[in-house]
């Protein structure tokens, strides 16, 4: 059985409703996805409708095969049909401090500027401490980043995000970037880069411009996520953990519920950034 093909199919965006009964858009912060079915979507990381619980594959359907041989190795970078590893520009690492121990990840400043001056942004303003990990699905990923989250039993975790029309700095090129009336920012798909293991990468609805401040580790390799790959995923990376992996996988093992949230939630105390 070509593993792919079952985890494409096995996990929806949104659950399934009739045509008649659309998925409101509730939260204040962030706009989910109306749509009424997503049968033919793949497995996605999603920020996720209000009230709703994520459908989950067992895990021998969600297994990718790991085909990254380092954690230290560069991101896969894909030209047509083929990979190659090609050095990236970093900025300083983001140190994340959680309850089970911490690690550190490489941002792609260069090549991802408005992703990561997002992220930095919303990590130098506090904005991530005291959040709890909403979603974890072993061989698969880790999703973090929504404000709700910091009740770690909310039932609006995963719906969240920073203020609408909020803004910060392109630390790159020093420009203002204003968020849309939902608090996201523009698909940013500069860097073919695969969702290999332990990337970094955003996480949106399953429609375009729906990033905000969800994203989620990658604890296999994900390349049906890929931004660049067939089908509606669309999912850019912009960071790797270079230290820490242990932890990651600590959080990847621990006991979850129906809704793949942490049964003893883990906490992200501080995102530090080393500028």
């Amino acid at each position: 059985v070509d593993r792919s093909l079952v985890a494409r199919s096995s996990l929806l965006l949104c659950p399934t409703v009739s045509p008649a009964q659309p998925i409101p858009l509730v939260s204040p912060c962030r706009p989910v996805c109306t749509r009424p079915a997503f049968r033919d979507r793949p497995a996605s990381v999603l920020v996720r409708p209000p009230h709703s619980r994520a459908p989950r594959a067992p895990a021998s359907a969600l297994a990718q095969p790991l085909h990254s041989p380092s954690l230290r190795a560069r991101p896969l970078i894909a030209r047509g049909l083929s990979y190659r590893r090609v050095p990236l520009r970093a900025a300083s690492p983001a140190t994340f401090d959680t309850t089970l121990g911490s690690f550190k990840a490489e941002l792609y400043l260069e090549e991802m500027p408005v992703t990561v001056s997002n992220f930095i942004d919303l990590a130098n303003t506090g904005f991530y401490n005291g959040v709890h990990f909403h979603r974890v699905i072993k061989d698969f990923m880790l999703q973090f980043g929504c404000p709700n989250a910091k009740d770690p039993k909310s039932r609006d975790s995963g719906t969240g995000g920073p203020d609408g029309g909020s803004a910060f700095k392109n630390i790159k090129t020093g420009a203002t970037i204003k968020r849309n009336k939902g608090g996201n920012i523009d698909d940013e798909h500069a860097l073919k880069a695969s969702n290999e293991l332990g990337t970094l990468s955003m996480a949106n609805t399953g429609d375009k411009h729906t990033g905000g401040s969800q994203f989620f580790i990658n604890t296999v390799h994900n390349d049906f996520l890929d931004w660049f790959s067939p089908g509606d995923s669309k999912h850019p990376v912009f960071g790797k953990i270079v230290s820490g992996m242990e932890v990651v996988k600590k959080i990847e093992a621990t006991r979850t519920d129906g809704n793949d949230n942490p049964v003893t939630p883990v906490m992200v105390k501080t995102v530090i950034i080393t500028m």
